[in-house]
């Protein structure tokens, strides 16, 4: 970036000097801090009078003597702007009035003292006036700107704005689509676990509602198995020896049925472990995507912090350059004026040359016209 900014655009965040290099620009910005010095203390005027025993000792004789006399001229403004009509003693009491402001502000203006002395001393309420001599410093600060800054200079403040608010726009882009990949990564990664804590759950359920169902199928056969035993004892009382080979069958019977069901829960304990294996697969795959997911936050994090980094050291470089550059300037504006200096003294020197030899040649001239008019007279004589 260092090598694509020029040089010359850099110029643009330089401070200006801090004085005017010709005389009109300081006679534009006497005549601006005159009339803001004018518009201070017209603003101060009216208090003044309102507390005139308070600065008469101030102010002296003269000051006061003009406050006094101004105050009985806003008087008679006032007295008249009230009544209606006689324009033309109103535009007669305006001029005197603006006389009396003008004479009361030299007074003022020559007595810098005095000035400074009095905007300490007088207390005034904020008002319109202030926006308008707050506007007025900020053009004269304006003014001295643009005195101070050539128009190559000042095409290339513009555009060295306009780059940087064109990187500006285009880092702000970048950010924005780095933290909406970042934001569906998150929701993606947010609806995986809700899908899997969803899986989770309902293999939970699934297995809970089968043991539930083998458990009541079991007590069921149980329970009819005694029943039945119990009406068989009871109808076989009387025919126990006639009925033994019965119960030998129906034990046999039984025991079959306790194997079977012993290797249906064989299997179903084989399910359920099967089960739980592929619960333990899911949630370690969990654990793996959750993983790979965290890296990559985390490399992009990185990426975030090292731009970051590469940021301040960019604007390091850009405080090194904006002081070389002000150095540099400095001593331009050195060699600038020792220039200035030499060429008005070469300047002179040639006037001071023109000068002699315009006197030189006026003198050979005289001398070879007065040298031939003595020849003239002397032959004149010898003919007479």
């Amino acid at each position: 970036e260092k090598a694509a900014t020029p040089l010359g655009a850099m110029r643009v965040l330089e401070p200006h000097q801090l004085k005017p290099d010709s005389t009109e620009t300081e006679r534009i910005l006497t005549v601006l801090d005159e009339t803001i010095t004018k518009l201070e203390m017209t603003r101060l005027i009216p208090r003044i009078i309102g507390s005139l025993e308070r600065f008469a000792r101030m102010l002296g004789p003269e000051i006061t003597a003009s406050l006094l006399e101004h105050q009985k001229l806003s008087n008679e403004m006032q007295h008249l702007l009230a009544s209606p009509g006689a324009e033309e003693t109103l535009r007669a009491g305006e001029q005197r009035l603006k006389c009396s402001l003008r004479h009361i502000l030299r007074l003022f203006l020559a007595n810098p003292l005095l000035c400074q002395g009095l905007k300490y001393q007088v207390q005034v309420r904020a008002s319109p006036a202030d926006v308008f001599i707050k506007a007025f410093v900020e053009f004269r600060n304006f003014m001295l700107e643009k005195l101070l800054t050539s128009p190559a200079e000042e095409q290339e403040k513009i555009q060295f704005v306009e780059e940087m608010s064109l990187k500006a726009e285009q880092n702000t882009e970048a950010i924005t689509a780095l933290q909406a990949e970042l934001a569906a990564a998150i929701q993606t990664r947010k609806e995986e676990m809700d899908r899997k804590d969803k899986m989770i759950e309902d293999l939970k359920t699934a297995m809970e509602d089968l043991a539930r169902d083998r458990k009541a199928e079991i007590q069921q056969m149980k329970k009819e198995g005694e029943k039945q035993q119990e009406e068989e004892v009871k109808a076989a009382q009387g025919r126990c020896a006639r009925l033994q080979e019965d119960v030998q069958r129906l034990r046999a019977q039984f025991s079959a049925l306790v194997q079977e069901h012993r290797a249906s829960e064989l299997l179903l304990r084989k399910r359920k472990c099967r089960a739980e294996v592929e619960i333990e697969n899911w949630i370690q795959k969990y654990d793996t995507d959750m993983a790979e997911k965290q890296a990559t936050f985390e490399e992009i994090h990185a990426v975030y912090t090292e731009e970051k980094a590469q940021l301040a050291q960019l604007m390091e470089k850009h405080a090194l350059l904006l002081q070389e550059y002000s150095q540099i300037i400095e001593e331009r504006k050195m060699l600038k004026q020792k220039e200035e200096e030499e060429l008005k003294e070469q300047a002179r020197r040639n006037r001071a040359a023109t000068t002699l030899q315009a006197t030189w040649r006026g003198y050979v001239v005289r001398a070879f016209f007065k040298a031939k008019l003595k020849k003239a007279k002397a032959k004149a004589k010898g003919k007479g």
